[in-house]
C-alpha cells in the first residue's frame, strides 16, 4: 500500500467525483439500505420512549429496561449501517455494483473494531471537555474572563482531532488498527493536509444540508453519497487495500 507520506494526497474535487460515480452505480440499493437503516433507528427510538426529565423520579423499572434495550439496539443499528454503507461504497469504488446483501451482511468483528475505536475517540474528546470545565471553574475564581479561555482551547483541540480523525471508521474497518494506533495514524497522515481534510468535511456538511433542505427525503441520497465521498477520499490517502477482509463473503 502506498504511504501518503511518500506522495499520495487528498484531492477533494476528485473524491467528490469518485464518490458520486460510486453512488450512481447502484443508487436504488444505496437509498433502499439507507431507508431501512433509518426505519430501524426510528424503531429503536420508539422502544426507548421519551420520558420527560420531570418524570425521572417516577421512571419505573420497565422504562429503564426500554431505555437500555433501545440504546443497545440503536448502537447495533448504527454499527451495522455504517459498516454496510462503507462496504457498499468500497465495492462501488472498486468498479463493482453492490447488491443489497453487500450492505446487510452482519460482521461482528468489524462492528467491534468500529465500536471500540469510536468509543476511545469519544472518551478522549469528552476528557478534553471535562479538563476544560475543571480548569475553567478554577480560572473563574480569579477572573470571569479567564474562565472562557480553557473552553476556547478545548474547542480548538476538538476541531483539530475531529478533522484528523475523519477516516477513523474506514481505518477501523479496513485496516483493523486498534484505537490508539488508528488515532496516531490519522494524525501522522492527515496533519500535513489538515486544511484539505477540513475542506472535505465542509463539502460533506454542505451535501448533508442540501439533503435536509429537501424535506429530509434528500438525506436518503445525501447520507450514502457522503459515505461514498469519504471512502473515496480515504482510498486516495490510505490506499485501496482491504487489509481485514471486510469484503470477503463468509464461508457457509
Amino acid at each position: 500500500m502506498k504511504d501518503p507520506q511518500g506522495g499520495s494526497s487528498l484531492q477533494v474535487i476528485e473524491a467528490v467525483k469518485q464518490g458520486w460515480q460510486a453512488f450512481v452505480r447502484a443508487p436504488w440499493v444505496f437509498v433502499g439500505f439507507t431507508l431501512l437503516a433509518g426505519v430501524l433507528s426510528t424503531l429503536c427510538s420508539l422502544i426507548q420512549g421519551n420520558a420527560e426529565m420531570d418524570d425521572v423520579a417516577v421512571v419505573g423499572v420497565f422504562q429503564l429496561f426500554r431505555l437500555a434495550v433501545g440504546g443497545v439496539l440503536s448502537v447495533l443499528v448504527s454499527l451495522w449501517s455504517t459498516t454496510g454503507l462503507i462496504r457498499g461504497a468500497w465495492t462501488a469504488l472498486g468498479g463493482g455494483s453492490p447488491a443489497f446483501a453487500t450492505f446487510t451482511r452482519w460482521d461482528g468483528q468489524a462492528s467491534w473494531r468500529l465500536f471500540r475505536n469510536g468509543l476511545v475517540l469519544g472518551l478522549l474528546l469528552a476528557g478534553i471537555l471535562v479538563v476544560a470545565a475543571v480548569v475553567g471553574v478554577g480560572a473563574a475564581q480569579l477572573n470571569q474572563v479567564l474562565a472562557v479561555l480553557p473552553f476556547l482551547v478545548a474547542f480548538a483541540v476538538v476541531i483539530y482531532l475531529a478533522v484528523n480523525q475523519k477516516f477513523l471508521a474506514q481505518i477501523a474497518l479496513l485496516q483493523g488498527a486498534g484505537p490508539i494506533e488508528s488515532i496516531a495514524r490519522g494524525r501522522a497522515l492527515l496533519d500535513p493536509q489538515w486544511g484539505s481534510v477540513l475542506l472535505l468535511a465542509l463539502v460533506e456538511f454542505a451535501i448533508a444540508l442540501l439533503g435536509l433542505l429537501a424535506c429530509f427525503v434528500g438525506l436518503l441520497v445525501a447520507v450514502p453519497v457522503i459515505l461514498c465521498v469519504s471512502t473515496a477520499a480515504y482510498r486516495q490517502v490510505f490506499g485501496s487495500d482491504d487489509l481485514t477482509g471486510l469484503l470477503v463473503e463468509p464461508v457457509a
